[in-house]
């Protein structure tokens, strides 16, 4: 790796992309815009005179939170091998590769075109359509049920877990447990729960931060944490998202409470997995506890909406529910 090349540096960055033949020598009307929000690696828009935009993704080793996290940057050839299947399986929903560069752990995207929002930014603004939860949720089905149906031709080039392990169950379940002693018995079980279920194609990092919504149609980005293992943990992991909105923002919690169940309704219909609803009733209520006592917190959270999240999620954790219906009722009444 060029240790030297850091592609938020625009000089550095233009010089790369010469080098390679990307842009010409005498294209100096390149428009580069740094992307934030980015945790694990460095995000740049490129946005060549007269030529389709793209977006350049850099891997980091330490990933960018108040708390030490480390992960390979070699997950950035994981996030390779899930885009180009993603593409395949749900093309409208995927941006391809357009180039990927070994030596320095580096991929380029292609752009969502203009105009387009991010949902994440859009929920905390209090627009909550329901035509992007469901849209999320099939999404989220397509993918699950697709992959279980190509299992034997697709399961052994995901098996390698290292970096869901690095990046997922260290950070959100093993550090929490470390942390919390009342939340240890739980989140150790969960976690072997979960290494020992192989069902199909799991993102990993299924979020409305990694969702653009462009001509009314949900986009999903960031596929390195991509593998093959249990489904329940991307619907705990997406879920959380909405139920911690709800926490959040009082003037909309029954709406997010109202999403959260539509979005569940949508993706059972859809699939059928043996007992993934349980199994993603507790993927939910420990990440509820981990998006803010773990290493990655959500920073729109409050100091008293943190203490609420974590207070009912360590109560669910001693008599959780099976049904996610009743979890979602727990969850708005202790709300």
């Amino acid at each position: 790796m060029d240790r030297s090349l850091d592609i938020e540096s625009r000089p550095d960055l233009l010089r790369y992309l010469r080098h390679r033949g990307i842009i010409s020598d005498d294209d100096r009307d390149v428009e580069t815009r740094i992307l934030k929000g980015g945790v694990s690696g460095r995000l740049v828009l490129i946005r060549p005179l007269g030529s389709e935009a793209f977006v350049v993704k850099q891997a980091l080793p330490k990933l960018r939170t108040p708390v030490d996290w480390f992960s390979p940057p070699e997950r950035i050839w994981r996030e390779v091998l899930g885009t180009r299947w993603l593409a395949q399986a749900a093309p409208e929903a995927i941006t391809p590769v357009v180039f990927e560069d070994r030596e320095n752990y580096l991929i380029a995207i292609a752009a969502v075109p203009e105009p387009h929002h991010n949902w994440k930014t859009m929920l905390l603004e209090g627009d909550i359509d329901l035509v992007h939860v469901e849209q999320f949720a099939a999404l989220l089905a397509k993918i699950h049920r697709t992959s279980a149906e190509q299992r034997n031709r697709i399961a052994p080039q995901f098996e390698d877990r290292a970096y869901f392990e690095s990046l997922r169950l260290e950070p959100y379940y093993r550090y929490p447990a470390a942390q919390l002693p009342e939340a240890a018995p739980f989140l150790h079980q969960l976690i072997d729960a979960t290494l020992r279920t192989r069902e199909c194609i799991v993102h990993g990092d299924y979020s409305p931060k990694n969702v653009l919504i462009h001509a009314a149609k949900v986009v999903l980005l960031d596929h390195e944490v991509i593998h093959w293992g249990d489904p329940a943990f991307d619907v705990g992991f997406s879920l959380t998202h909405l139920l911690s909105k709800a926490n959040h923002l009082l003037l909309h919690r029954d709406a997010f409470v109202r999403a959260a169940q539509r979005y569940v309704d949508c993706y059972l219909d859809a699939v059928h997995f043996d007992c993934i609803e349980s199994r993603a009733v507790r993927h939910t209520i420990a990440c509820l506890l981990a998006r803010v006592a773990g290493r990655s917190p959500l920073e729109y959270l409050t100091a008293a909406e943190r203490t609420r999240q974590q207070t009912l999620a360590l109560r669910l954790m001693t008599d959780p529910p099976v049904l996610l219906r009743d979890l979602l009722s727990i969850y708005r009444e202790g709300l």
